[in-house]
């Protein structure tokens, strides 16, 4: 870790370690009441700039409960590295082993009894309230608050105003510049209205429209911000803050119509781009003159740090889409200098402060604290909760209906498996009478614990997205593990620039061995029926159920219903068996707990 960032992050443990770890439910508390946000959540002014970025939040505008992955691995150049780290071992490498509330937030362990002690984290009403503070109290006028996407998918609400909900929550939190991602998948056309709507500038260099589009003439087109770059979106944006010049540059989702359906995105182009980032880096440089440079990712961490390897001139960037919660800003060094990263995990849980030195064109010094936001600490900003009681109103019937009740956690995040991609899983094979089944490696999705009632809320973040629909088709075993291993290339590929970002595709029915550190082709092996304990028959035919295909719609109901039905059959969840892989080549790895 950086001096820098070591400096800043230990400022930060010690201010949370005032904070009170309550032997009873928060709710309980009724003293909190009078507790203000500046208790936990001063920090010394610092600079002459001040950068607030948030990430991923999912559409999760009230507290969640959220678990942090148990497998997180990392091989290659990331091996042992941020994110790459989890359990005592991220205490240990960040040198917080002792302190309840960051253990709670940074990692997985205990869990259960955590949430239970120190109740939920994030909800736009607390987000709002320690915002205003933080730019009351540096100044406005020398704050930017920046959101990394993935903001308008994720929750009932989100779904049916197709993120209307959310681009009113954005512009009431006072956010300045958005980049994107799940944002796309929503129609193009509903995407440039909610634009019109939203008061942040949207910047994405890396999104292009298709030569024929502007040559047919589509409305979208003719909505570009540029028809000689073939840009969609306008690049970067210049902020004056105080006489501090600071350049913001988008970077959307590189693989958003391979990830995501490109048929409701059919005119865009979307890359990675690392040349054209690199001439719109020297372009600011030379025509605006910036004191810094700034580059909100939506890429993922490691993407992001092979990013800051190889294009020179940037002096930050502020990442997101894997979801990570990492406690410094990375140095990455590259031929000009060094380039640091961040990441500010998901769904309200963090907020990055950037605090910023600059002068002459440059930035002297720097100030980094990823604030946990605690939500028994922080009391609701009263306009934010009353606009979140509004949206969320029409849809309380459905939100609020109790489907079945649990004894076990549900989670999602980790690269292999979770308890609530199991239940997907067990309910696809169960309604549809398959063999196999397989879900999506999502990293979005909330967490429950035991003696929870599991409300169609609780499942709408989980499956809410615009194509859900399920289906049900024979594959043959061979194509079965074509499938794992292309998605383990995804997630393994030694290039960052092959990853996708998401984690493994849940299955159900099978089980089988992965040795990370092979070869695509020669990844999984041992594929196995659990039923029978039999392999599996690579020319033999399969009954396969799934959901959220990507080349064209299925024509099976939406998840969400399948689920519903297994979960209302089964009333009370009382043990969840996970169909995870046996791993090869993971001992040692601090990535995984073992």
């Amino acid at each position: 870790m950086s001096k820098l960032s070591r400096r800043e992050f230990v400022y930060m443990t010690a201010m949370l370690s005032a904070a009170p770890v309550f032997a009873k439910s928060h709710t309980k508390n009724q003293h909190l009441k009078s507790k203000k946000v500046e208790d936990y959540y001063k920090l010394d002014n610092f600079g002459n700039v001040r950068i607030l970025h948030m990430t991923d939040s999912h559409a999760q505008l009230t507290p969640v409960y959220f678990r942090e992955p148990s497998v997180n691995l990392g091989f290659h150049g990331n091996f042992g590295k941020p994110p790459h780290i989890v359990g005592k071992k991220l205490l240990d490498h960040f040198g917080i082993e002792g302190n309840k509330r960051l253990e709670y937030a940074y990692t997985c362990l205990d869990f259960e009894k955590h949430a239970k002690v120190m109740g939920k984290v994030g909800g736009f009403a607390q987000l709002q309230t320690v915002a205003n503070y933080l730019k009351d109290s540096f100044g406005k006028e020398k704050v930017i608050f920046m959101d990394g996407g993935d903001t308008w998918q994720g929750s009932w609400t989100s779904l049916q105003t197709r993120g209307k909900d959310m681009i009113g929550a954005l512009n009431m939190l006072g956010v300045d510049v958005c980049t994107g991602h799940w944002e796309f998948t929503y129609k193009d056309t509903e995407v440039m209205a909610n634009l019109k709507l939203l008061k942040a500038d949207f910047v994405a260099q890396n999104v292009k429209v298709k030569s024929d589009a502007f040559m047919s003439g589509t409305d979208i087109a003719g909505q570009a911000f540029s028809e000689d770059t073939e840009r969609m979106f306008k690049p970067y944006v210049m902020r004056d803050l105080n006489g501090a010049r600071v350049a913001v540059i988008g970077q959307a989702f590189p693989y958003s119509t391979i990830a995501n359906p490109q048929y409701n995105m059919p005119d865009w182009t979307f890359s990675i781009d690392p040349e054209n980032m690199q001439k719109i880096v020297d372009e600011v440089r030379v025509k605006e003159k910036p004191d810094a440079v700034i580059v909100i990712s939506h890429n993922g961490f490691d993407v992001d740090q092979k990013m800051a390897e190889v294009c020179t001139g940037i002096d930050f960037i502020m990442g997101g889409h894997t979801h990570d919660g990492v406690p410094e800003a990375v140095p990455v060094k590259n031929k000009a200098g060094t380039t640091y990263v961040t990441n500010a995990g998901s769904n309200g849980k963090f907020l990055n402060v950037l605090d910023l030195k600059v002068e002459k064109g440059k930035v002297k010094d720097f100030k980094f604290t990823l604030l946990p936001i605690f939500s028994d600490l922080i009391p609701e900003d009263p306009k934010m909760k009353g606009y979140i009681e509004e949206v969320r109103k029409p849809y309380l019937s459905q939100i609020n209906r109790v489907i079945a009740t649990t004894d076990v956690s549900l989670y999602r995040r980790g690269n292999f498996n979770g308890s609530w991609d199991q239940i997907i899983c067990d309910a696809l094979i169960d309604v549809k009478g398959a063999d196999v089944s397989l879900s999506p490696g999502f990293r979005w999705g909330t967490s429950l614990l035991p003696g929870q009632a599991i409300t169609f809320d609780d499942l709408a973040t989980q499956t809410a997205m615009t194509y859900p629909e399920t289906y049900a088709r024979d594959m043959k075993g061979s194509d079965i593990h074509m499938i794992l291993e292309d998605v383990a290339d995804n997630l393994f590929n030694p290039d960052p620039f092959y990853q996708q970002g998401g984690d493994m595709v849940r299955t159900g029915g099978i089980s089988y061995t992965i040795d990370p550190r092979q070869v695509i082709g020669k990844r999984i092996t041992n594929i196995r029926l659990t039923k029978t304990g039999k392999p599996m028959d690579p020319n033999k035919m399969y009954k396969v159920a799934g959901w959220s295909t990507v080349g064209s719609k299925s024509e099976g109901e939406p998840v969400w219903e399948t689920c519903e039905t297994y979960l209302k059959n089964m009333k009370h969840i009382t043990k969840i068996k996970l169909d995870t892989p046996d791993m090869i080549g993971v001992k040692g790895n601090p990535g995984i707990l073992l």
